[in-house]
């Protein structure tokens, strides 16, 4: 029996609704929650991120402003910007879009983000809260993984969760939110001696180690479920045909486009799988949809209380 695929798209969208429910809210009391969004030079994927950003910031309601210093732009003309946009009260969130140029220094200019507005949850301040399990603000995307497992009635505490990747802004905070959630967890990495076994004991298996379909059905135990985070672009023919054999209509698009998406999952774990994220349309959308959270949630506590529905 195929694996229950996990509509991420739905899930975002839903909580979207909730955020927007909130900002409406806010405006009754005349106040407007406002994200500042700071890109530097001209990385197109980055201005893919940004424009998405801003989109969802005004559909929901959220006040929105774009800074585009210059790509020639020094660590101390950023350390400048980010303290003004600290100082000013209609700022709730600073998004400091990565990467940064080289001659940055990018985590003298995260670590200069007030920790109360960091609504990437990257700064050491909110990676405290979270391990100590006190209010603050959660990476957008391990918030999302965890609203995926919720909003699915997908059980976490008592289970056995392996989450292969042990980036700051992915797999440490998964791991961390899974246990806080009263999960058995394990965070497996390149030095993991049998990463297969590992894996296979897991009820709930996040994949966040960023190589396309690495994850394959070896890895997983029948009828566990599995959250891709990967988001990997192939260009090579060969690595396709390992991704994609005889999916004819996956295949009519890679040769019209000359590329695929794919996540760090294999295809195939989907006819092992219980329950499964797409890529695209799993994870990915949710990252947007908590960012929209987190800037009503910083709103909510620098400038006072109000309930948010999906109450982290």
């Amino acid at each position: 029996m195929p694996a229950i695929i996990l509509d991420g798209t739905r899930i975002a969208s839903d909580i979207r609704a909730e955020v927007a429910a909130d900002v409406r809210a806010m405006a009754a009391a005349r106040v407007r929650p406002g994200l500042a969004v700071v890109l530097v030079g001209h990385n197109p994927a980055s201005e893919i991120y940004v424009r998405g950003k801003v989109k969802a910031c005004q559909e929901v309601g959220i006040y929105s402003e774009q800074h585009s210093p210059a790509d020639t732009a020094t660590t101390d003309e950023l350390l400048h910007l980010v303290e003004d946009l600290n100082r000013r009260d209609e700022i709730d969130g600073i998004l400091v879009q990565l990467p940064l140029p080289p001659q940055v220094d990018s985590k003298r200019v995260l670590m200069a983000v007030d920790p109360a507005k960091d609504v990437d949850g990257f700064h050491p301040v909110n990676v405290g809260f979270l391990s100590t399990q006190r209010p603050g603000l959660i990476p957008c995307t391990p918030a999302g993984v965890i609203e995926i497992l919720k909003r699915s009635n997908i059980p976490i505490a008592g289970q056995e969760a392996v989450v292969v990747g042990r980036s700051d802004i992915v797999g440490k905070p998964a791991a961390m939110l899974l246990l806080n959630a009263n999960a058995t967890v394990t965070v497996c990495h390149s030095k993991t001696h049998d990463l297969p076994g590992v894996c296979r004991r897991a009820d709930i298996l996040v994949a966040a180690i960023g190589r396309a379909g690495m994850i394959t059905r070896d890895f997983v135990k029948p009828a566990a479920t599995v959250i891709d985070v990967g988001m990997n672009q192939v260009t090579d023919p060969a690595e396709f045909k390992r991704l994609f054999a005889g999916n004819a209509k996956r295949a009519e698009s890679f040769q019209a486009k000359g590329s695929t998406l794919v996540g760090d999952v294999h295809p195939e774990v989907a006819e092992v799988a219980g329950a499964i994220t797409p890529v695209p349309g799993g994870v990915g959308p949710l990252t947007i949809a908590m960012l929209m959270f987190n800037t009503v949630k910083a709103a909510r506590m620098l400038r006072g209380k109000w309930s948010v529905a999906s109450g982290q």
